[in-house]
């Protein structure tokens, strides 16, 4: 009974050590713990995404999150082949097109057996790939190419290893799998694998190699290819990826929340020439002398594209490949409101998508009220079996005032009210959440505390365990009411009263904006310390402020919370040394006891946080330190492969190193940092829309540091439409830009205002 009784304490031990790393996965908010991806080429086309190598390999072993993945399954986690036992040698990459990619390898000196030798680099090798989110196919195209003179019999070997697992458990590294998986098997020449979820579902992966190569041990396939002098030779392969629901009673993982498509909601013209906006209704186009500022914004707008996902027959933006590539609140509405200026009919779609998932009752295993906005919703395994409650889950704060926000902002650049009716209802809930779920204690401000056993610790958009601190480097004690949360509810208010207002309802309105008005005054004495001489980043439990700088009031000043003294000390101290890394805000100041450059929310600089933050300070009229961000971010991009910002990078300083290094595991593309520059540029711009009113106002327009001229055409402020140029003042580059309307069609007042009083600083 001795062997029996050890047994059994191990599982146990086994077990409780797995609950231990999926309870901190799920509730520390870091994005993972594998190797680094920094340099990975990605694919995505629809739900089917593919992450790999620089040279095209999915590695065999290791811990790392590359491979294919589908509906937050990674279903192929190794790929690679051989040319006469050795690896190819990578020489470039790319993968500009997003749903394809492109590997030039060559090889390294090969000796083979008796007189066969291959000087290196005698072989071109060009690995092209294409995904096909329908058919849920990998075709991959491999090109021999002779540069010799003599003619060539490579040995070729493929290797083959799937997975199946959760992205959870690569995000966590969780060990061991929650269903079965068949012994792999090679039928008809297909190799083929199997996996029985516990959640009724099958997983399938087939690889269909070329008919050059036979099947080999286990999972490889391998043969020889002849290349001729001077001649090209092309193997094709292909891998498909597959769900069918075993119990039927089960539904396939992208059916979970399947509905019927969502009714048509209009799509104006497609732009016009230069860099587009690439929605159906994609609206506006850009334009600029900047060949730089031309490349980043078709880098932006093209992941943005790349990310676009469908659920319920709505189009919204999936956070981030490749841990997030799902519907989020917070980084979907953030995403759509960054697009208003170009493509305004995303965030109606994202919006109805929300609203049709909103919670309708307590359930504290998710962290959902009645009227709160989702946090994340997942379909994978682990959340269909119940291991983890994101079905979806609920756990954000700030979602909720932000859904509220981004209807406000949507309807001043459309004047669409028919989407508030419609909305109404929800709007009404959401309203009630921040009245009375969100705001816990009854003190007017809406704090989180995590009720779900894996419920995430923080519950703002810096949602890492570590994230909150005090002025020791102490993690802060929920429940904890962030300033940038405050900030977003002010807004939501007076955003959403006009709106009531224009329905007949004025004393709703009436009373949102005397809310609105109360939580000012009681936020500017509250969050504002003294001896800091900033906002503190939160009221932790007791309402002890947390009492960092940090960029989280850059928020308040966005939201245009703050009062205007209070104002202008953040500006002035956002701006130094300690937080401003020469590429933009770090989350948190060097010399904070909690900074650490490469800490998640810790010190590293996010591009999304600064462009909130530049048009915080735009909006207080310090336009030379908004142009300083947007310039440092935009040089932070050009250093970045093809112009893509990632999630974040590392808080290092500029003047030191050069160049911004690289956060490892952060996801390229993400939404809301694709979002970013094209967010920033319309903010430069000062562009400020009241489609009720048939007005554009353009406010203390400005152009980045690097550019001359900039134009909009097919720019919509409600029915109508504008064409603007702005031209920089060549003898005063710090003057404001020079605004002409090219074209106006319909009914619209274009009006240009500028004033002395914008504090300009170099932007250098």
């Amino acid at each position: 009974m001795e062997p029996a009784a050890t047994q059994g304490a191990g599982a146990v031990m086994e077990r409780g050590e797995r609950r231990a790393r999926k309870q901190r996965v799920l509730t520390q908010g870091a994005p993972s713990v594998t190797r680094t991806i920094a340099d990975a080429i990605v694919l995505k086309d629809g739900d089917l995404f593919l992450i790999t190598e620089p040279d095209g390999r999915v590695p065999d072993g290791g811990e790392h999150g590359l491979g294919l993945y589908y509906h937050d399954c990674r279903f192929l986690r190794a790929y690679q082949f051989r040319v006469d036992g050795a690896l190819p040698v990578a020489l470039g990459a790319t993968s500009v097109a997003g749903d394809r990619g492109l590997v030039q390898l060559t090889n390294p000196e090969l000796r083979g057996e008796g007189a066969h030798e291959i000087p290196r680099e005698t072989l071109g090798i060009e690995w092209s790939r294409s995904l096909d989110g329908d058919r849920l196919t990998l075709t991959d195209t491999i090109t021999f190419r002779n540069w010799g003179h003599t003619p060539l019999e490579l040995a070729v070997e493929f290797t083959f290893g799937a997975g199946f697992e959760d992205v959870f458990e690569i995000r966590g590294l969780l060990p061991g799998q929650l269903g079965h998986q068949e012994r792999p098997a090679w039928r008809d020449g297909t190799l083929h694998f199997l996996y029985h979820g516990v959640d009724g579902i099958d997983r399938t992966l087939t690889v269909t190699p070329p008919g050059e190569l036979s099947p080999g041990d286990g999972t490889t396939a391998h043969g020889t290819v002849r290349v001729d002098p001077r001649r090209d030779r092309r193997i094709r392969l292909q891998l498909q990826v597959a769900e069918s629901a075993r119990d039927p009673k089960a539904s396939p993982a992208g059916a979970a929340l399947a509905g019927p498509p969502a009714a048509s909601r209009g799509a104006p013209g497609s732009p016009r020439g230069g860099t587009r906006s690439p929605w159906p209704g994609g609206i506006a186009s850009l334009t600029t002398d900047s060949l730089a500022l031309q490349e980043m914004l078709h880098r932006s707008f093209a992941d943005l594209e790349l990310l676009r996902t469908t659920l319920r027959g709505s189009t919204f933006i999936a956070a981030g490949i490749p841990w997030f590539v799902t519907l989020f609140g917070r980084d979907s509405l953030i995403a759509s409101l960054q697009l208003l200026p170009y493509s305004p009919g995303i965030a109606a779609e994202t919006l109805r998508l929300l609203a049709e998932l909103q919670a309708d009752h307590l359930d504290k295993w998710r962290d959902a009220a009645p009227g709160k906005i989702l946090h994340e919703l997942r379909v994978g395994e682990m959340a269909r079996s119940g291991e983890i409650p994101h079905t979806p889950y609920y756990g954000s704060v700030d979602a909720t005032p932000l859904f509220l926000l981004v209807l406000a902002r949507y309807v001043a650049w459309t004047g669409d009210l028919g989407l508030f009716d419609d909305l109404r209802d929800h709007v009404r809930r959401a309203l009630d959440w921040i009245d009375h779920y969100g705001d816990r204690d009854g003190d007017g401000y809406v704090e989180y505390q995590s009720d779900s056993e894996h419920g995430l610790i923080n519950q703002g958009w810096k949602d890492s365990g570590d994230a909150m601190v005090d002025e020791d480097g102490r993690i802060a004690t929920p429940p904890i009411a962030l300033v940038e949360v405050q900030a977003y509810v002010y807004a939501a208010k007076r955003g959403v009263a006009p709106l009531y207002r224009a329905r007949g309802d004025s004393a709703t309105a009436d009373r949102l904006e005397r809310e609105a008005a109360e939580l000012r005054a009681r936020f500017n004495r509250d969050f504002w310390v003294e001896s800091l001489g900033f906002y503190a980043m939160a009221l932790e439990a007791g309402k002890k402020p947390l009492r960092v700088v940090s960029s989280n009031p850059g928020h308040a000043l966005w939201c245009g919370i703050a009062d205007a003294d209070k104002a202008a000390v953040v500006a002035e101290r956002i701006m130094r040394g300690d937080m401003y890394s020469g590429w933009g805000i770090r989350t948190l100041s060097d010399q904070s006891c909690g900074y650490t450059p490469i800490g998640y929310h810790l010190g590293t600089v996010w591009p999304h946080d600064n462009a909130l933050v530049a048009a915080g300070l735009k909006r207080y009229g310090f336009v030379g330190h908004a142009r300083r961000i947007f310039d440092g971010i935009a040089a932070a991009a050009m250093n970045f492969e093809h112009y893509r910002l990632p999630e974040l990078f590392t808080g290092f300083s500029r003047a030191r190193y050069g160049a911004p290094i690289r956060y490892p595991v952060a996801c390229h593309p993400q939404a809301w940092a694709a979002g970013s520059l094209p967010f920033l540029l319309a903010q430069l711009l000062g562009l400020e829309p009241d489609a009720s009113a048939r007005r554009l106002t353009v406010r203390e327009p400005r152009l980045p540091g690097f550019a001359e001229r900039v134009e909009l055409h097919g720019l919509r402020v409600g029915r109508a439409s504008v064409d603007l140029r702005f031209d920089r003042d060549l003898e005063h580059k710090q003057a404001p830009a020079a605004v002409r309307v090219l074209a106006v069609r319909g009914e619209l007042e274009v009006s240009v205002e500028r004033s002395a009083a914008a504090a300009e600083h170099p932007a250098g």
